[in-house]
C-alpha cells in the first residue's frame, strides 16, 4: 500500500495528473528513511532536514506536518505491507498541481512507500570516477530533490562498467559524493569528507559518523575538497547512507584498500541505530 496524503492506497489505484509538479519539473524533495523492528531510525534528525529543504524550496508546511504525525503516518506505511524486521521508506513531498515554472500554489501533497530492505554489506565493492558531467557545488544540491538525472546517469555507467558506484565530481574537479550516499577517505589518522560547499547532499548518517569520530582521539577529522587524486592515495574509503549504513569501499581503478577503519565505524553506527544514543 501507498499513502497519499495520509490514506493507504493500492498502487495500481494512485492516480496522479498530467499537471504533477514533481513529473513535469522535478518539484519535489524526498526522504529515504530506514525503520527497524517498528522504530524510524534517526527519525529527528530525518524530519528537521526535511523541514529545512521545505523551508528552502518555499513550500509551505502544513499545520499538521508535526514530528509525531509523520512518524506515525511512516509507520502506518509500514504496518501495511507485512511483517519484515527491516524496510526503505521514501516519503516524496511535491508542490500540488498546476501552472508552468511559477506555481499556482506553494501547498503541498505527499506519499509515503515502504519495501522491505535486506541490504547486506558487501566484501567486494569498487568505484570509480563519473565524469560525463557535473554535480555543481552550491546549497541547493545539498537537498534531496528529485532531480536525480546525474545519480541515474552515474548509476548506469556503473552498470556497464562491472562498478558498484561512481564518484561524482563538481565543476572544479572536486570530489562531491558517490550516486547515493556520501563518501570518506582515510589516510593515516586524517579521514576527510566533502564539505557542504562541495555540493555533497547533507547526509543524515554522514552527520552521525561525523559524530563518531569527534569522540574518537585517535583520528582528525576534516571536512574539506578532495580530488580524486587523493582517493588513489588514500588507506581506506567508505560510503555512507541512511539504508545501507557503511559500506567500506575495497577497490577505485587498480587501487586495493583497507577496509578495517570502516568495519569498526560500521559497527559503531549499528549500535547508535539501536540504542539512539
Amino acid at each position: 500500500m501507498i499513502n497519499f496524503n495520509g490514506t493507504l492506497i493500492d498502487p495500481e489505484n494512485i492516480k496522479l495528473s498530467s499537471e504533477n509538479r514533481a513529473f513535469k519539473y522535478g518539484d519535489a524533495i524526498f526522504e529515504s528513511v530506514k525503520v527497524m523492528h517498528k522504530k524510524v531510525v534517526f527519525w529527528e534528525d530525518h524530519y528537521f532536514r526535511l523541514m529545512a529543504s521545505m523551508r528552502m524550496l518555499r513550500m509551505r508546511i502544513p499545520m499538521e506536518f508535526t514530528l509525531e504525525f509523520l512518524e506515525q503516518e511512516i509507520l502506518k506505511t509500514v504496518a501495511s505491507q507485512g511483517s519484515a524486521n527491516t524496510y526503505r521508506v521514501r516519503l516524496n513531498v511535491f508542490r500540488k498541481d498546476g501552472g508552468l515554472y511559477t506555481p499556482k500554489t506553494n501547498k503541498i501533497d505527499y506519499t509515503i512507500e515502504a519495501s522491505e530492505s535486506s541490504y547486506q554489506t558487501k566484501e567486494s565493492y569498487s568505484l570509480d570516477v563519473y565524469k560525463d558531467f557535473y554535480n555543481y557545488s552550491g546549497l541547493l544540491s545539498t537537498i534531496k530533490t528529485n532531480n536525480r538525472m546525474l545519480n541515474t546517469l552515474a548509476s548506469i555507467f556503473a552498470d556497464e562498467n562491472d562498478l558498484d558506484n561512481c564518484i561524482l565530481l563538481n565543476e572544479k574537479k572536486g570530489v562531491v559524493e558517490v550516486t547515493n550516499g556520501n563518501i570518506f577517505v582515510i589516510k593515516g589518522n586524517v579521514i576527510k569528507t566533502p564539505a557542504l560547499s562541495e555540493g555533497c547532499i547533507k547526509g543524515i548518517v554522514r552527520n552521525k559518523v561525523i559524530e563518531i569520530l569527534s569522540k574518537n582521539k585517535d583520528f582528525t577529522l576534516e571536512e574539506t575538497s578532495i580530488s580524486p587524486f587523493e582517493i588513489q592515495k588514500a588507506d581506506e574509503v567508505f560510503i555512507t547512507n541512511a539504508i545501507i549504513g557503511v559500506q567500506p569501499v575495497t577497490g577505485y581503478k587498480k587501487k586495493v584498500f583497507t577496509t578495517e577503519i570502516g568495519k569498526k565505524i560500521a559497527g559503531n553506527l549499528k549500535v547508535l541505530q539501536i540504542t539512539g544514543v
